[in-house]
């Protein structure tokens, strides 16, 4: 038995391991273990676990991932998202379909303090549904627009995606920050438009809420929502200008948040300890999920899985593009079977080398594309988790309807990527920027 048909072997029983609902990380760490004791040595197998649990979870890199999440969760404890979106629906919600819309813009500004698509769409969700919900906005536009919306968290820096992509691929979380916010604008902007559509040919599907004075606009940045927004600028414009590191520029926004927020008394001690509680939480989620990953990484590695792959998408009589298209068609089929963190965890060791070293695409440009495609995931059946979370909030909707109305927002971001294809500038003018 050849090590290639060893390698696709194991990739087929971790897939049979997800199937029988066993945890992702678990999974790669099992599957990862096997293949390395069955083609090396188990010895070796033991080793290898032990030198790369240690090395990578004591790794000072990793420490960037509780900063940004801690951020995000205060954020959410606070009661920010709830400033976001008022602020957002005083300035646009007395166009048709204005709510829908100031909840895209919401999205986008807490995903700059967030860094996740569950807790966006969480947050976003509870506060805007029952608005539309007042205003007899569709039941299936209004929650397919706070699950899509969820997506916005991921895509605009801080990402915990990009931050977990830049640790697999050594590359610059920095610039990877950097490149998602053009995007991230841009995906923003095409949401607006599905949703401008749709209501222009259906007014009944958004009707548009009361207009509210300059008065009450402003007003609506108190609170400390203006602070909260200085902070976010501080910590990623501090990243980017070189003055921290991306865990220094975590440390400072989670601080900044949690300064705030007290100075504003907005955060209570049950909600300061649910943050740390959700955090700790989630951090050991995705630092299980990293080691899990770096095994299945290494048994991919010595069964020449990826660079098998990569010789045969360069023999192809394909252009770069085809082959890319390919890449991200495999993506959208796996994006509605596994996670989105953990997708991209067990997909760059096979894809990366293709796209960087065999077909040459910019690395950081690739990384908006993964992130983007897998993003898909969180809005699709049947993992679709965004979807699950408006379900848990509005348990009267029926799954169907939701999923129902959010094939605009799909659409909105296969334009998007097609959009990066054709224009790859607009997630690397930034980057380029930094040294």
């Amino acid at each position: 038995m050849t090590s290639l048909t060893i390698g696709l072997i194991g990739i087929l029983v971790f897939l049979a391991l997800v199937a029988m609902r066993m945890p992702i990380a678990v999974a790669m760490a099992l599957t990862g273990f096997a293949g390395f004791s069955f083609m090396v040595s188990p010895q070796a197998a033991m080793n290898m676990v032990a030198k790369e649990m240690y090395s990578n979870l004591s790794s000072y890199s990793l420490s960037v991932i509780p900063m940004f999440v801690w951020m995000g969760f205060l954020a959410y404890y606070s009661g920010i998202g709830t400033r976001l979106y008022v602020f957002a629906y005083k300035m646009i919600g007395h166009y048709p379909g204005g709510l829908a819309i100031a909840t895209q813009v919401a999205c986008a500004v807490f995903g700059a303090i967030c860094g996740s698509n569950t807790a966006t769409a969480a947050t976003m969700g509870a506060i805007a549904l029952p608005e539309m919900k007042k205003y007899r906005y569709d039941t299936s536009m209004a929650t397919a627009s706070v699950a899509a919306g969820g997506v916005l968290g991921v895509l605009i820096p801080p990402s915990v995606i990009f931050i977990v992509y830049g640790m697999a691929t050594e590359e610059s979380v920095g610039k990877l920050f950097m490149a998602g916010i053009l995007p991230g604008i841009l995906l923003m902007l095409l949401y607006i438009g599905a949703i401008y559509i749709l209501t222009l040919r259906n007014p009944d599907l958004g009707p548009a809420g009361p207009k509210s004075g300059w008065r009450e606009r402003v007003d609506s940045l108190r609170g400390g929502l203006g602070e909260v927004l200085f902070v976010f600028v501080l910590s990623i414009g501090g990243l980017f200008a070189g003055w921290f590191t991306p865990t220094e520029a975590g440390a400072v926004g989670a601080a900044g948040v949690l300064v705030v927020s007290l100075i504003e008394r907005r955060l209570s001690w049950e909600g300061f300890k649910k943050s740390l509680y959700d955090t700790t939480r989630t951090s050991a989620m995705i630092m299980f999920m990293v080691a899990g990953a770096v095994m299945f990484g290494r048994f991919m590695a010595v069964s020449r899985v990826p660079f098998e792959l990569a010789n045969w998408a360069g023999s192809l009589a394909l252009p770069p593009f085809a082959i890319m298209g390919i890449i991200i068609f495999i993506y959208l089929v796996l994006g509605c079977l596994i996670d989105a963190l953990a997708l991209v965890l067990l997909t760059i060791p096979i894809f990366y080398p293709v796209a960087v070293t065999t077909l040459g695409y910019d690395p950081i440009w690739f990384g908006v594309i993964i992130v983007l495609v897998v993003a898909m995931g969180v809005i699709t059946p049947p993992v679709g988790m965004n979807v699950y979370i408006i379900k848990g909030i509005v348990p009267d909707v029926p799954l169907e309807v939701i999923f129902k109305g959010v094939w605009p927002f799909l659409f909105a971001i296969i334009i998007c990527v097609a959009i990066l294809m054709i224009f790859p500038q607009i997630a690397t003018i930034l980057p380029a920027m930094i040294s």
